[in-house]
């Protein structure tokens, strides 16, 4: 089969911070893909990632590349800003078979607060979105759209300022646990596949930010890589929690969902494409990521899979693997 992966960071060059993770998962599918004997092309603006045939693309014309290769592929997978995969993924759906989320179920998880309603409503844990500050407490404010610790912060005070809401963005109530996310493939009858421990570093503010920062106890939140698997006796609780919320939410193909693990386990955040911890998985897991892509859509998954090890990866690795072309 011809496979289309295109990734945002890579085919585009926009963002140079978010290349090493893209081309990171970009390198792991399509190594994946070509190792079960198919064909791999991929948008780039410049990035080579020695596997697979490239296609010269840019940041002003991705996704008519996306959409023209598309038609030329028998299967197509997106990763992107889960507020543009919605409508790349329309674009991957109408020209071959979308091995990922429907734009529908991307759209839902993109929306911060309409994806906490959805998981709320179906009886699962998430931290509550707050309308004003309670002395004692901790928030966390990030984009109501946006991805991984882009843009986000933990405070003790917050105001619904012009800029914050010109700003779109949400505050939520801070849980206090261990920060872990869950990787499975969702589908008829979705496979989990590790649980992943997400070094997260609070940090001071950029310069500048002091005096608000005194005022406000405010701290930068970073994500700093993985390590999979993580092992606990919660393990299955997790999973369970993981596959309800891509349940009620739609989702299809390889998704990560975030959960804080306090007294119980909140889902923070799902992620409806493939997602760093995958770079960690893929020297652990003895299948082909690949191969049980292809088989939730047009075959059967197993019922489980073999993890032997452990790995551990930070975003400064990343970034000497895949930083430099």
């Amino acid at each position: 089969m011809k496979i289309l992966i295109a990734e945002f960071a890579v085919g585009t060059d926009i963002e140079k911070s978010l290349i090493p993770e893209g081309a990171a998962m970009l390198k792991t599918l399509a190594e994946s893909f070509v190792r079960v004997g198919h064909e791999v092309y991929y948008p780039s603006a410049g990035t080579e990632i020695g596997a697979g045939t490239s296609l010269k693309s840019t940041v002003e014309n991705f996704g008519q590349v996306v959409e023209r290769e598309a038609k030329k592929c028998d299967a197509g997978l997106l990763i992107a800003p889960d507020g543009m995969l919605p409508e790349l993924n329309r674009a991957l759906e109408e020209n071959t078979v979308n091995l990922g989320c429907s734009p529908e179920s991307a759209a839902c998880c993109a929306d911060k607060v309409l994806c906490t309603e959805v998981l709320k409503k179906a009886g699962i844990r998430v931290p509550e979105i707050a309308e004003r500050a309670e002395k004692g407490k901790k928030y966390v404010i990030k984009p109501r759209f946006g991805c991984g610790a882009e843009a986000t912060s933990l405070v003790t005070e917050f105001e619904k300022t012009e800029a914050f809401i010109a700003n779109d963005c949400i505050a939520s109530e801070y849980i206090e646990g261990k920060h872990l996310s869950v990787s499975l493939i969702a589908g008829e009858k979705p496979l989990p596949l590790t649980v992943n421990r997400q070094f997260i570093e609070f940090g001071e503010k950029k310069a500048g930010d002091e005096e608000n920062s005194e005022k406000t106890g405010i701290s930068g939140i970073k994500y700093n890589g993985s390590l999979t698997p993580y092992r606990t006796p919660r393990k299955e609780e997790l999973y369970e929690t993981a596959i309800s919320a891509v349940k009620c939410l739609g989702c299809f193909g390889y998704v990560g969902v975030d959960i804080v693990l306090s007294d119980l386990p909140y889902v923070v955040d799902v992620n409806p494409r493939p997602t760093a911890s995958l770079f960690g998985i893929s020297r652990v897991m003895k299948e082909e990521i690949g191969d049980l892509l292809l088989r939730n859509r047009f075959g059967e998954l197993p019922d489980s899979v073999r993890i032997e090890g452990e790995y551990h990866f930070s975003k400064d690795m990343l970034g000497e693997l895949f930083g430099k072309n």
